[in-house]
């Protein structure tokens, strides 16, 4: 069917294709080369602070790297680390010299003499009291003293006279310091020098500590923690411990007695003291190791630890 009209085309084939847009719209170019930017001055205080801490971080650096290297020989056991190195370094001051002040360590009180009390029982005398107080007498003039409680019935006639008698009975002004030593029945050894204000220090290694202290003599921190370590061995392990325990504790004396003359350094310490006792109050010094027995022998060759023997007689 024919059509009803014909219309004109508008453009021709080749207007449409000239004119047509081969993009929707156009813009500028993104990607040219921009001029680098004017480069600014630092500021001297800001590049100060920078290095200041480079430095730091690095200080703190080579910080954690010595206390990783301290604690990696702490907890090896077999760390090639020897406290005796640190320990022969260590200033000892010998026993003949100058003591301690006792005005500063008892405390200062014009007209009375500063006496120590000690309560023991004399079921179980503590030994080391007995030789510190014979080291003391040779340091300072002593006006000793041995009473009888009304706890306990009956006391050896060797433990009246413990600390011997005392021929020159002096003025009691003239003394520098009083030591009296009550049997009584208490559980352990208690001892006051200021009877009215203190609570009582307990503990033969407690007690000794302290009497030792008066001799005067400074150690630095590594010697300090031996000697108590080796007071508590010696109390809770040699005396108190089972057989087992002290097998352990003569081999480790054989051992830092391989080394050192005595049981911390190369001078007498409290350490010596306690331990001496107790290896004679429990019967065990028979057995020892070598090292240990030279060592035994040493002590007994001092007069506070022969006059003591006789008590164990």
């Amino acid at each position: 069917m024919p059509a009803m009209y014909t219309v004109r085309p508008l453009h021709s084939a080749e207007v449409l294709a000239e004119h047509l847009p081969t993009c929707m719209y156009r813009l500028p170019n993104l990607h040219r080369t921009a001029a680098p930017p004017p480069q600014e001055e630092v500021d001297p205080s800001l590049q100060a602070l920078e290095s200041r801490q480079e430095e730091i971080l690095k200080r703190l650096y080579e910080l954690k790297s010595a206390v990783d290297g301290l604690s990696k020989m702490i907890q090896t056991p077999d760390a090639d680390f020897d406290v005796t190195n640190i320990i022969q370094t260590d200033e000892f001051s010998p026993l003949t010299t100058n003591g301690a002040d006792l005005d500063l360590m008892l405390g200062k009180d014009y007209g009375a003499l500063k006496d120590v009390v000690i309560n023991a029982n004399p079921s179980l005398p503590p030994l080391s009291l007995l030789v510190i107080h014979s080291l003391l007498c040779e340091r300072y003039k002593i006006l000793s003293a041995v009473h009888t409680h009304s706890s306990v019935k009956s006391v050896p006639e060797n433990l009246l006279k413990c600390f011997g008698e005392q021929t020159k009975k002096q003025p009691r002004h003239e003394y520098q310091l009083g030591f009296t030593l009550i049997w009584k029945d208490v559980p352990k050894p208690q001892m006051k020098f200021s009877i009215q204000t203190m609570c009582p220090i307990e503990g033969e290694g407690n007690i000794a500590r302290f009497l030792f202290s008066l001799f005067g003599q400074k150690y630095n921190a590594v010697t300090s923690t031996l000697i108590d370590s080796w007071v508590d061995t010696a109390i809770f392990q040699l005396k108190e411990g089972s057989s087992k325990e002290r097998g352990a504790v003569l081999r480790s004396m054989n051992a830092a007695l391989g080394k050192t003359s005595w049981l911390v350094g190369n001078e007498l310490t409290v350490a010596d003291v306690v331990a001496w006792c107790a290896l004679r109050q429990t019967g065990t010094a028979n057995t020892a190791p070598a090292n240990v027995q030279k060592w035994m022998k040493s002590c007994e060759n001092l007069a506070p630890f022969s006059s003591v023997m006789k008590l164990l007689k």
